[in-house]
């Protein structure tokens, strides 16, 4: 009876899980999807820990109060920008798990050796030996190889977005043949392990050993996959270890032979992968070139207002009542926002400037390009936080058309994503990627701090385009001096 019911919940969960991710699709329905994942998965885990007996009900309900206590906390605190490296530490968190409950597993098996048997191979039911069969093996191994690559490379990823770490690619010599020799050594101690299962647990110290040692290459091999990796392509690696963490999961599920693991860490790992494509392809790069390709990371300020570029170019600055002016009298407005507008926390202001410029007839549309920010997402999650209606929130390939009939392109933050040399410059390293034809519009407005380049490290010639007009200052100063000028025409 206590079966059919835990099989019950993890068929109920599944479904929630796989309703919940459909409703993640629109960022209309992306709140409600999140709750139906939250409670799929909470009563997965209820149905494992109660119904098995393995906790009792107090011990539940003083984890799930200690748990929700962190989360809210985690909520309410962590800033819009810290969200990208949040998310990173929670891919990071869940490889680290998977990998320590595939361990576990082993020493079960090493434990109840000489108790009762949990797996008897057919051949040795007379002797009632306890067996490691070799496609468990393997499924452990997968396990503690991705969860702990998942682990290191999380982290890692974690201090190039927080500036803990170099947000330059990281390399030394002979750093990708080592990376070879230790993906080589994992593999030996998969095969190591794999050939040891079936006499388990006679070679019961060579398994333990090969797990172990294949959780500290692991560990180094993440570190070594995700290091030389620019800052640029951050948003790519945050997404792809996602689906590392799904897939370490799914595997732990096959160990455990736990159904509602299988289907969650299944779900993960294959949106997680087909977001790193459309990532991929947002940028027109393959994925095998953001992993080895090095693009991008920390600039140097380029200096303040009205600075030259190394061609001799100057920019066209302006004030908040020349702008002022000219959003109230456009008929179009089209504002594409970025990175720095999550940095200067000017999402509200902006919300506000948009809903003035409405009420007084004027159309604003927001554009968002899919790798904008720090992680996939990052200009959804920022503006639906300032209550932005879903309905003004268009994807790139949605909006593009649209400005050649706009008159004025409002930048907030935005650098790398409406770089015109995307286009055309083959030597720029951010050729061929899919950009915001920011440049089509009859007057373009960018509010940034300084001249510094995007993430990129790539200077931006849309800064230097004769109907370009830079406002220099904090984003959110500059939106809110906005708002009082506009106001007072």
């Amino acid at each position: 009876m206590r079966a059919d019911l835990i099989q019950i919940a993890y068929l109920i969960a599944a479904a929630l899980f796989i309703i919940g991710l459909k409703k993640l699709t629109s960022p209309a329905t992306a709140r409600r999807g999140n709750q139906l994942s939250s409670l799929g998965m909470l009563l997965a885990v209820v149905a494992t820990l109660f119904l098995q007996q393995i906790i009792t009900p107090v011990e539940m309900i003083a984890g799930l109060a200690v748990g929700g206590l962190i989360g809210a906390l985690l909520a309410r605190r962590v800033q819009m920008t810290s969200m990208p490296e949040l998310v990173a530490a929670f891919n990071g968190f869940g490889g680290l798990a998977s990998a320590l409950v595939a361990g576990a597993e082993v020493a079960r098996y090493l434990t109840e050796a000489d108790g009762p048997v949990m797996t008897v191979a057919a051949s040795s039911q007379a002797t009632g030996v306890a067996v490691l069969d070799v496609a468990t093996a393997i499924t452990i191994m997968l396990s503690v190889l991705i969860g702990m690559v998942t682990f290191s490379g999380s982290f890692v990823a974690f201090g190039k977005l927080n500036g803990k770490i170099s947000g330059n690619p990281v390399n030394f010599p002979g750093m990708r043949a080592f990376t070879l020799l230790l993906a080589l050594a994992s593999l030996a101690a998969i095969v190591w392990a794999t050939m040891g299962a079936g006499e388990f647990p006679a070679v019961a110290e060579p398994v333990v050993w090969s797990v172990i040692g294949l959780g500290v290459l692991a560990f180094f091999l993440g570190i070594l996959l995700v290091i030389p990796i620019g800052g640029a392509d951050m948003p790519v690696v945050v997404a792809l270890l996602n689906s590392y963490s799904g897939i370490a999961a799914s595997a732990t599920g096959f160990v455990l032979n736990n159904t509602a693991l299988i289907v969650s860490g299944a779900l993960v790992g294959a949106s997680g992968l087909i977001l790193t494509n459309i990532m991929c392809d947002a940028m027109n790069r393959s994925l095998l070139n953001v992993l080895l390709g090095g693009f991008g990371g920390d600039s140097d300020d380029a200096g303040p207002a009205g600075a030259v570029s190394q061609e001799g170019l100057t920019v066209n600055s302006t004030t908040a009542d020349d702008v002022a002016i000219l959003l109230s009298y456009a008929q179009k407005v089209i504002i594409i926002p970025g990175y720095g507008l999550a940095v200067a926390q000017a999402q509200h202001q902006v919300r506000e400037l948009s809903d003035l410029l409405q009420e007084e007839g004027v159309t604003v549309k927001f554009a968002i390009h899919p790798v904008a920010g720090r992680m996939p997402g990052h200009m959804n999650v920022l503006l639906a936080e300032a209550n932005v209606p879903y309905d003004q929130l268009y994807e790139m390939d949605d909006i593009n058309g649209e400005f050649d009939s706009c008159d004025v392109a409002l930048i907030v933050g935005a650098n790398d994503v409406i770089n015109p040399a995307a286009r055309h410059d083959t030597t720029s390293p951010i050729y061929g990627m899919p950009i915001i034809n920011a440049d089509h519009a009859d007057t373009i407005i960018i509010l940034k701090r300084s001249m510094r380049p995007g993430y990129s490290g790539v200077q931006n010639e849309l800064f230097f385009n004769p109907k370009t007009r830079m406002l220099f200052g904090d984003a959110k100063d500059s939106v809110s001096d906005l708002i009082s000028e506009v106001k007072a025409l």
